[in-house]
């Protein structure tokens, strides 16, 4: 565009000559204003001067806005205007000035709110104008440039010439609301034809581009709509992932081309962003679960470089490619022990020779990370619990094999578990028919169960703030079960409640099955349409963490029941929360899971330690076995005995703290002149030489 940087801030005009393109073309560059004689020696001028000069200036002005020959000469011209302003005529001529460029500009609306099916004619003729504005405002400028460099610049509330040209076409041919969305509507059509690989004037877009740069309207009027377009980019279609990986990086580098090309390097960023979330951060999961063992078993290398590339440019990104891993590494692991198991029993009869070996070489793998494997096998196991017992009850043959095979020690609190939740069941029977004839009760179907302490995990108790109705029905039961069982004590979990929800959306009625502290923020919204994340914690009392998580569940998961603006992933201070009434789902009954906790490394820190202080009474009874047998030890050949018997991996340390505390308990003693230690038994003596 054809304006000076040099003109773009007012408060720096003062120091800078005129704009370039104006003295480049051949126009006469005036001297800068010299000072003048006092009011006193000044001559005086005659009556209709100033008329006869203003007619002659907008004579000027009119053939520069027509674009035909100016009858003047530009230094009289120039000399005229400073003339005016030295007699105090610069208020007047600034406004005249002002209107005569105003009248010119409200003219050209008229040639762009007719009807031009053509988006692109009707760009070409939109920056056709705003070369021609610019070209007129520079030359307009040029003549009234002691007008600039003196009153104005005085007047800091007045823009000078140049923004004054700006601002009239801002406020009246760009503000327009039907010019401005033909105008940013054409610009994101020629967009989306290059991004479908048409070929389109890059020359027009970035004058265009510029011109809304210039006009201060870029941001407000063009990059949000345009970030909104490029959001509805979905592109995971049926293609390989390696195919839609290049396609990823192969935007990437566009939309980057296109903000050094034509786009204001302020977009640079949030565009960036955007493609990086609708392209990739949308699709981890699927990315992952679609490609990567692929990927892995055919040696892909360059494509597997490139996902993890691109997976590092996404928030999240790199932690997913390693949840992957880890989710499935033990059901990988038990698959590929079955196959070995198969191929051994089939193919070599099962010869003791290569049993032993796959033996070996699996505890030679497993034992390398010392606890990583042991976690994720039992978080393994507690998945496959948590899916329930499904296709088997108490009492047939498979149950009761389960539980021979367990023996009582090991059942004796399942056993606890099941005879709490069998009596849980005739208790409510009996609540039921207690309050069947209150007629005062909220219409509530409650049901508690009864856990004793003893079998079951302890839980924190959390206080939340309940509804009256649930209160007032929670005391109704606590006085039923307390009048049967006397010197009892309750204490409500509310951490394990859940409810069943029925809401009314647009589609229909819908039953959400949610957590108690689900349904307390959900509940709110009977009340009004719209609440903060304070005003939720404070009116629900919920622990500030949990109440992120819950509120993430229900308005960042697959089931928004709520929206969340600003949208995002993670709940943040200040979020506001609205219920959406426009919520579609297939299912008449939902399930709305909470979002588990992330295991921090203060809490797997704390497991392994507890796993230790499980293993060290296993430590202290293979060192006392190992004792009794060889009477007499070293210690270096006692660690390595240990070694060899120990079917976990244990720290040196480890086992000389089990020793010192063996001797410091009296099952074993040093020898005092041999600087051994010897085990103590009511008849024998053992000594571990060190």
């Amino acid at each position: 565009h054809l304006q000076s940087a040099a003109v773009r801030s007012r408060f720096s005009r003062g120091a800078l000559g005129p704009p370039g393109p104006a003295w480049a073309a051949g126009a006469w560059a005036p001297s800068e204003p010299r000072s003048r004689s006092g009011p006193a020696d000044r001559p005086r001028l005659p009556d209709n001067h100033t008329q006869d000069t203003w007619q002659k200036l907008r004579e000027a002005m009119r053939a520069i806005q027509s674009s035909t020959s100016i009858r003047y000469n530009l230094e009289e011209l120039y000399q005229a205007v400073e003339n005016l302003c030295s007699h105090r005529v610069s208020p007047t001529l600034y406004k005249q000035l002002r209107q005569v460029c105003e009248d010119h500009v409200q003219a050209q609306i008229l040639q762009f709110r007719e009807n031009s099916p053509d988006s692109v004619l009707f760009l070409k003729k939109m920056n056709a104008c705003w070369q021609d504005h610019c070209k007129q405002m520079i030359m307009i400028r040029s003549i009234f440039l002691f007008l600039d460099r003196t009153y104005v610049l005085q007047n800091s509330m007045l823009p000078s010439v140049w923004d004054m040209g700006l601002e009239l076409f801002r406020n009246h041919i760009i503000s327009d609301k039907t010019v401005q969305s033909k105008t940013i509507d054409g610009i994101l059509l020629l967009i989306e034809r290059e991004r479908s690989r048409e070929a389109v004037d890059r020359s027009l877009l970035r004058s265009l581009l510029s011109m809304l740069s210039d006009l201060q309207v870029y941001k407000d009027s063009f990059e949000l709509k345009f970030l909104e377009e490029t959001n509805c980019q979905r592109l995971m279609q049926e293609r390989e992932v390696p195919e839609y990986l290049n396609h990823v990086s192969k935007r990437l580098e566009e939309e980057g081309d296109r903000v050094i090309t034509y786009l204001d390097h302020s977009t640079q960023k949030p565009l960036i962003a955007c493609v990086e979330k609708q392209l990739l951060g949308e699709h981890l999961t699927a990315i992952l679960q679609k490609g990567l063992d692929h990927l892995l078993d055919e040696n892909r290398v360059p494509d597997l470089t490139q996902m993890s590339q691109l997976f590092s440019r996404v928030k999240g990104g790199q932690q997913a490619l390693l949840r992957h891993w880890n989710k499935d590494m033990v059901q990988d692991l038990l698959d590929f022990k079955d196959k070995v198991d198969h191929v051994i029993e089939v193919c070599f009869q099962k010869n003791e020779r290569f049993v032993n070996l796959m033996k070996e070489s699996f505890e030679t793998f497993i034992n390398k990370r010392p606890n990583k494997p042991a976690e994720l096998i039992a978080k393994h196991v507690d998945s496959k619990l948590r899916a329930g017992n499904r296709g088997h009850r108490r009492g047939t043959p498979c149950w009761e094999k389960c539980l021979s095979g367990l023996r009582r020690a090991f059942t004796s609190k399942l056993e606890g578990m099941f005879k709490d939740m069998e009596l849980s069941k005739d208790i409510m029977v009996h609540f039921k028919q207690h309050v069947q004839n209150q007629s005062d009760l909220a219409p509530i179907d409650l049901t508690v169960n009864i856990l004793t302490m003893g079998y079951w995990p302890t839980y924190t108790p959390m206080d939340v703030h309940l509804t009256p109705e649930m209160i007032k029905l929670q005391e109704v039961f606590k006085t039923f079960y307390l009048g049967k069982h006397t010197g009892w004590k309750l204490q409500w979990q509310t951490t394990l409640g859940h409810a069943v929800l029925k809401a009314e959306f647009k589609e229909g009625k819908k039953e959400l099955q949610v957590s108690l502290f689900q349904m307390l923020v959900l509940l709110m919204f009977n009340e009004e349409d719209e609440f903060s994340l304070e005003e939720i914690k404070l009116a629900t009392g919920i622990e500030d963490s949990e109440l992120r998580r819950t509120l993430q569940s229900l308005a960042c998961g697959k089931a928004r029941v709520l929206t969340k603006s600003p949208k995002g992933e993670e709940v943040e201070d200040g979020d506001k929360f609205v219920f959406n009434g426009d919520f579609k789902h297939k299912l008449f009954r939902i399930k709305i899971n909470q979002i588990q906790m992330k295991e921090t490394v203060e809490e797997q820190v704390s497991t392994t330690e507890r796993v230790f202080q499980d293993r060290q009474y296993q430590i202290d009874a293979a060192i006392v076995r190992i004792m009794k047998m060889r009477k007499t030890l070293g210690h270096n050949l006692l660690v390595s005995e240990l070694y060899n018997q120990l079917k976990f991996p244990v720290k040196p340390g480890d086992l000389k703290k089990r020793i010192e505390s063996l001797i410091d308990r009296d099952y074993m003693e040093r020898d005092k002149d041999n600087q051994t230690i010897s085990s103590i038994d009511p008849s024998k003596y053992h000594t571990i030489f060190f």
